[in-house]
């Protein structure tokens, strides 16, 4: 049988690396699909044996595009160990860490990430279809960009000391008080930022108005949706209670963070590091679910944010479907959460307590040997779940990152673009851009997500100076 496989590597535009391979018929039609993930990082194994408290410095090291919301899932998973609540304005501090992580990790995605594709066509010539071609043909916008991503490590940076990997969520609390002189730099920065989402929204809603039928039909399937949310179903980022609907909308389970084992399972393919969570008493594959911005639009009732609160309304009538099934969505979604992100600094800077001095509780010994901590981070749901022994140092440690949870989705989303664009012997380039931007639309950090059972398929081959082989060793 005359049969070919296309592949494509690396997938470019996303955080870690990932390849693509499309698999063809004699007539050149899609027969199957892969994403492979072939990264692997061993952190849940390295860890053991460290101090629990030492999680939410080590954690974040997995990634330099989110890890504040790693030091945030670690520092609540520590709380958790320690067995006491933060006092309230720790919990305002994390918060607006959180927030800056969202303004600064969403403003990259659209404008350096996926805008290209929406700004020069999806079929645009390579060279030019990058935030280099940004910068060339709208430097207003690629400068506002910066200034966006500028802002939210700028905030980061305030309250922990750098911009990449800070130091502020610790056991109990956080280490560092905010400053008013911090305070009134943030907020005089804010007004402009919000105009800059604004504009970013308003892009957006030009191109998904130009091109109904792509956004209807471009990797739309029906899925499940975790997120997180409060008693009254509004969206939350920080804290909440996870909660898991149908494709139809309807309220699967509602479930604390510790109980997450309970509800959720992983399944395992042979092709990739990445594994597939889902629902356990929907049992694999009918129990995969997605989460992320797409995710929690879906499953969230309102949103807390005037100017959030709107475009939410406007998400919501724009969805062929409820919930909204088409994964170009997930860019009007990830807007509306940059704008609510910058619109909720500015309500915790207005609150009385964010310069409070009152920021840490403290307890020498561990209260309980298991701490869970859940956060929504940028890409969507993030679990930490850590076991200690008598002496507090960790027994074991889960994982459970976005980009996982989103793993079979990516992989629907692949198959759904790549059997509607490739077709016979002749496969273009933009073709192919498609493919790959169905990836960019769930924005996956690889880098953060991979774990393995078993052994990693290691090999090292050795060669002589001319290189010939010498041998090859695989274990």
């Amino acid at each position: 049988m005359d049969t070919r496989t296309i592949t494509i590597e690396p997938v470019t535009r996303i955080e870690g690396h990932a390849r693509i391979t499309i698999d063809l018929d004699e007539a050149g039609e899609v027969t199957q699909t892969f994403l492979h993930v072939d990264e692997f990082r061993g952190l849940e194994k390295f860890s053991e044996k460290r101090p629990y408290f030492e999680m939410p410095q080590i954690t974040q090291r997995i990634c330099g595009i989110c890890p504040v919301s790693h030091h945030l899932a670690a520092a609540k998973a520590c709380d958790a160990i320690l067995g006491v609540e933060p006092p309230r304005p720790a919990h305002l501090l994390r918060e607006l860490m959180h927030m800056a992580q969202f303004v600064q990790s969403h403003g990259m995605h659209f404008f350096y990430l996926a805008g290209p594709d929406l700004l020069f066509g999806f079929d645009a010539d390579p060279a030019v279809r990058n935030v280099f071609g940004i910068i060339e043909a709208r430097p207003d916008l690629a400068r506002k960009a910066i200034g966006l991503r500028r802002f939210g490590q700028q905030i980061i940076e305030c309250l922990g000391g750098k911009r990449v990997h800070p130091n502020l969520a610790v056991p109990g609390g956080v280490n560092t008080a905010l400053r008013r002189e911090d305070l009134a730099r943030i907020g005089a920065e804010l007004e402009g930022q919000l105009a800059v989402a604004e504009e970013a929204l308003a892009i957006l809603d030009g191109w998904l108005k130009e091109n109904r039928k792509v956004t209807a039909e471009f990797a739309s399937f029906p899925s499940n949706y975790l997120a997180l949310v409060d008693s009254r179903g509004q969206l939350q980022l920080y804290d909440g209670s996870l909660r898991l609907t149908d494709h139809g909308g309807k309220s699967l389970k509602s479930f604390g963070a510790e109980d997450y084992l309970d509800h959720i399972a992983e399944h395992v393919e042979p092709w990739s590091f990445l594994k597939f969570p889902y629902y356990r008493p929907l049992e694999w594959p009918e129990g995969s679910y997605r989460v992320g911005p797409l995710a929690r639009m879906n499953v969230a009732a309102s949103i807390g944010t005037p100017g959030a609160q709107a475009e939410f309304e406007k998400f919501k009538q724009r969805a062929d479907s409820r919930p909204a099934e088409g994964s170009l969505l997930y860019h009007h979604a990830r807007l509306i959460e940059l704008l609510y992100a910058l619109e909720r600094i500015g309500a915790l800077l207005a609150d009385p307590d964010i310069l409070s001095t009152d920021i840490r509780r403290y307890r020498e010994v561990p209260r309980n040997r298991r701490g869970v901590g859940v956060v929504e981070a940028p890409r969507g749901t993030l679990i930490h779940d850590y076991h200690i022994d008598k002496n507090g140092l960790l027994e074991r440690v889960n994982l459970i990152v976005a980009t996982g949870h989103n793993n079979w989705a990516m992989n629907r989303a692949v198959e759904s673009v790549a059997k509607a664009c490739v077709h016979g012997r002749k496969v273009t380039e933009g073709d192919l851009n498609r493919v790959e931007a169905a990836v960019r639309c769930y924005d996956p950090c690889f880098s953060c997500s991979t774990h393995a059972i078993g052994k990693m398929p290691l090999v090292v081959e050795l060669k002589n100076p001319d290189g010939t082989s010498i041998g090859c060793f695989r274990r």
